[in-house]
């Protein structure tokens, strides 16, 4: 898993804030658990040890994952792409994007990396096929993306890139 992780500022601090809560905050209370529940002695059957390793090897598990995403994690700032004279209405990572489709229902996306997906909040990942259709397109543009009920049309309304 050596490839490159691109993420949002936002996603990476979240990444981050997750590790750092885990490693301060649950490892150790379950430690502690772990620790108190075997010094009381038959461990076949105590449910608190029992737990608590298992919640450990889950902690661990997800620790490890973190410290791997955050390893390869390629942080996407468009700030700096714009400011360095890029077209602020040209779509990339990051971006969020507003469109309308054949129905005329206006929708609006956020292409951002794998770990940040967040359908509830319209965060789709890069490699999706929508923002792969929308990677730079630009407003007034119209994109065909390829879906299961078959082709689609979208008219680009807006494109915006902002700090979340």
């Amino acid at each position: 898993m050596d490839t490159k992780n691109y993420i949002t500022p936002a996603g990476h601090k979240a990444l981050k804030t997750e590790l750092l809560q885990l490693l301060d905050h649950e490892r150790p209370e379950i430690v502690q658990v772990v620790h108190w529940a075997a010094s009381n002695g038959d461990r076949s059957e105590n449910g608190d040890y029992i737990y608590g390793k298992k919640r450990l090897r889950e902690i661990d598990r997800r620790i490890r994952f973190l410290n791997q995403r955050l390893e390869n994690a390629v942080v996407v700032n468009n700030q700096e792409r714009i400011a360095n004279g890029g077209d602020p209405e040209q779509i990339f990572f990051g971006a969020t994007v507003v469109y309308s489709d054949a129905d005329e229902m206006d929708s609006q996306i956020r292409i951002v990396g794998v770990d940040e997906v967040d359908l509830e909040k319209g965060y789709v990942s890069w490699i999706s096929p929508i923002a792969k259709a929308l990677i730079k397109a630009k407003v007034g543009d119209t994109v065909r993306i390829q879906t299961p009920a078959g082709i689609k049309e979208i008219d680009i309304l807006d494109v915006r890139y902002e700090d979340h």
